[in-house]
């Protein structure tokens, strides 16, 4: 945001100047670059943002680098930084309807899902990784000789974070919190597409209390500001979600300095559908697994696999619901397909329609784009049978709401077919034979696999994939720990 600026203004009125978040204040970009920031639902630029460019990401780290270094929050007794935490969550829940605002008009995601969903989501989030502050431990090891050996789990100390447009907020407290749980500070490039709930979340950082430059938000281009701090000496850990092509060129920049990097990337999940399924809650699942988000879901169920005997009746289902849910105007709390994030986007995504189309898939639902209110990024709820394994709607990641669905005969075919991409971040299993989910469980190659669900996620349960998903986990307790903290060996000799 700006100096000054209410932020409940600023998600209703239009146009708004940002700034950068750097070192506990606000600052404009050294070059003076902007760029715009579009409510996708009507095309009208939300805010001017300033772009940070690898100046501003040099301040930042510095910033970082010299709040890391400093005894006010190197030395912060660990329940400090968990009351710090608590404080920030009480902050983000008083602070929901605004920020849930500003997320839909930046993302074009419904109210609904950002109220409803988003917020306590991340208000869970900061509270379990308050938790985490003050149990932050090593081990006593018991090795040969006269000797205590002990090992520490200190910080790594500047973690930049890189997150994506889907689920902004969200996205940053799933990187934020952890990291600041086990002590280290954080430069956070939220995507350019939706830097608004960013900015205004480390506001909101420093009026709980956290030090300058314990949190820095620098929006900007992933060529320029992503790349300075990914490429950045002074950073020791780089924290990335988006896609998979990107992610190569993270792992490559990384290199040069060493630095640990998790990713979590792209996905083509399978959701599986056995004939023995409570059918129409398998197509209730499914549709909420394909279309939640408007499908911009990197976890999203968009190849459904469905056996034979009970394929068309399935199709005819999701189809039917696919129907009922039109695209609508985010801000109306009945409206559960918004608008899609971008006109780049929106043009990706009817490019795979268009591709269903031409490849022999067929259309059973939507595949049009709309307006509402006769503007905005919409497209309908859409749904293509008879799709073969080969098309690009079955094996491409289209981030839209588009739903493929593929028959399979049995058990062998149905783990054949769900392996049969170069993703493993998650899949879904719908089955009333508790011995084959677990057979599907152990054998789908994802990082995540629902049972009788689907897009369930919580603080404790680690998140991440496999093959081109990416490595490394987000959430969890273990695996924050081993992502946020490095393990150093102390030996003592007791002979004198």
């Amino acid at each position: 945001m700006a100096e000054g600026t209410d932020a409940t203004k600023a998600a209703d009125a239009e146009p708004l100047r940002t700034r950068l978040w750097i070192g506990g204040a606000w600052c404009d970009a050294r070059a003076g670059g902007t760029f715009e920031s579009t409510n996708p639902a009507t095309g009208k630029t939300l805010a001017e943002v300033a772009e940070a460019g690898p100046e501003d990401v040099d301040c930042a780290v510095e910033a970082a680098r010299t709040a890391f270094a400093d005894d006010r929050w190197r030395r912060m007794d660990p329940q400090e930084r968990s009351r710090l935490l608590w404080k920030l969550s009480e902050l983000v829940e008083s602070h929901a309807d605004e920020l849930a605002r500003l997320e839909t008009r930046d993302n074009g995601k419904p109210y609904f899902e950002a109220r409803r969903v988003d917020l306590p989501s991340v208000v869970r989030t900061l509270r379990y990784y308050a938790g985490l502050a003050d149990k932050v431990q090593g081990d006593v090891i018991p090795v040969q000789g006269p000797f205590l050996n002990y090992a520490l789990r200190e910080p790594l100390g500047v973690v930049g974070a890189i997150i994506p447009w889907n689920f902004p907020l969200s996205m940053a407290a799933w990187k934020v919190a952890p990291a600041l749980a086990c002590g280290n500070t954080v430069v956070l490039k939220p995507a350019e597409q939706t830097p608004l709930t960013a900015l205004r979340f480390g506001e909101l950082a420093a009026q709980a209390g956290f030090p300058a430059g314990v949190l820095n938000v620098v929006p900007g281009f992933g060529e320029t500001a992503g790349a300075a701090l990914v490429r950045h000496a002074g950073v020791d850990a780089i924290s990335f979600t988006g896609s998979t092509a990107v992610g190569r060129r993270v792992m490559r920049e990384a290199s040069a300095t060493l630095k640990p990097v998790s990713l979590e990337l792209g996905g083509k999940s399978p959701n599986v559908v056995f004939a023995d399924a409570d059918l129409k809650q398998a197509v209730r699942g499914a549709s909420m697994g394909v279309f939640y988000g408007k499908g911009e879901v990197c976890a999203a169920g968009s190849r459904i696999l469905v056996e034979d005997s009970v394929h068309d009746d399935f199709v005819a289902g999701l189809a039917a619901r696919a129907k009922q849910m039109p695209a609508g105007d985010p801000m109306d709390p009945k409206t559960r397909l918004g608008a899609v994030v971008s006109e780049a986007q929106l043009d990706r995504v009817m490019g795979y329609i268009e591709a269903g189309r031409r490849e022999g898939a067929r259309l059973e639902a939507g595949g049009d784009r709309v307006t509402v209110n006769g503007q905005g990024n919409f497209v309908n709820a859409t749904v293509f049978s008879g799709v073969e394994p080969a098309m690009s709607i079955a094996r491409e990641e289209i981030f839209g709401p588009v739903a493929a669905v593929i028959p399979f005969r049995d058990v062998d075919d149905a783990i054949a077919k769900a392996n049969d991409s170069c993703y493993g971040l998650a899949a879904g299993v719908w089955t009333r034979d508790v011995g084959k989910a677990h057979r599907m469980a152990a054998a789908i190659d994802a990082g995540t696999v629902w049972v009788n669900t689907y897009n369930q996620y919580a603080p404790a349960s680690p998140f991440g994939g496999c093959k081109e998903s990416g490595f490394g986990r987000d959430l969890g307790f273990r695996t924050a720990l081993e992502k946020y903290t490095r393990v150093k060996s102390v030996w003592v000799a007791l002979d004198g």
